[in-house]
């Protein structure tokens, strides 16, 4: 059988995603045939090296799935809390140990997909495909054009200018003092869109992610995730 990096063997059997393994190798946690590799460049045969990650071993995982999570406001985006908050693996019970796609902050709900495959991940995570999350944004005050035209042209969030985004008012509402957009973006920067809107002026109320790609979560009710569909992978 053919050798294959280290990463990415992991990162196939569903440990986290290629550059999180890279950090778990860095940092000692993975053991080959019983002695703890750091190199990066460490290459396995899989089914002939024992692999184990953190003292347990890393069977070979071949039911591969993917998930998508309409996930609800006050859920962490990640495995396991520090802070033993609640996180989208309590909302998504499945036997395969699964990890989320990228990430929205807890205050932001809407559409996450989940899986353990490590390659899905990275091909799904990785700036070069530029793949468009589309966010539903609430914010405070009546939004102008010339605001509008500024999300477009890309805004200073900090230490990072944002590229071109699509953007478009979808209602206006005077009597609430409100405006509620939809923002197209391919970047994910920490708190992205709110970050975004800040730049503007304006304040962020609620924040939904509606599509990943061309997956929606319109028809998933909140809470609620299903397995994707063939055609969808």
């Amino acid at each position: 059988m053919e050798e294959i990096r280290l990463q990415k063997y992991l990162a196939n059997q569903g440990i986290a995603s290629r550059r999180t393994c890279e950090q778990y190798i860095l940092e000692g946690k993975v053991q080959v045939n019983g002695k703890t590799v750091t190199e990066l460049g460490t290459k396995i045969i899989p089914n002939q090296d024992v692999v184990t990650y953190q003292g347990k071993k890393v069977e070979n995982e071949e039911q591969k799935v993917y998930i998508l999570l309409n996930k609800p406001i006050g859920y962490v985006t990640t495995v396991k809390d520090q802070y033993n908050r609640d996180t989208v693996m309590d909302l998504v019970k499945v036997k395969e140990r699964v990890v989320p796609v990228g990430r929205l902050d807890m205050y932001t709900s809407g559409a996450l997909i989940l899986t353990n495959d490590g390659e899905f991940v990275y091909q799904w995570t990785h700036p070069k495909h530029e793949i468009e999350k589309t966010y539903t944004v609430t914010v405070k005050g009546i939004v102008t054009n010339e605001e509008i035209e500024q999300l477009k042209s890309g805004v200073n969030i900090g230490e990072y200018v944002t590229r071109p985004a699509k953007v478009k008012i979808l209602k206006t509402d005077a009597e609430k003092n409100i405006s509620r957009l939809e923002i197209v973006i391919h970047e994910g920067k920490n708190r992205q869109i709110r970050r975004m809107c800040e730049a503007i002026g304006r304040k962020v109320l609620a924040l939904h992610r509606s599509k990943i790609g061309d997956i929606s979560v319109k028809d998933l009710p909140i809470g609620q995730w299903r397995y994707l569909r063939k055609d969808e992978i």
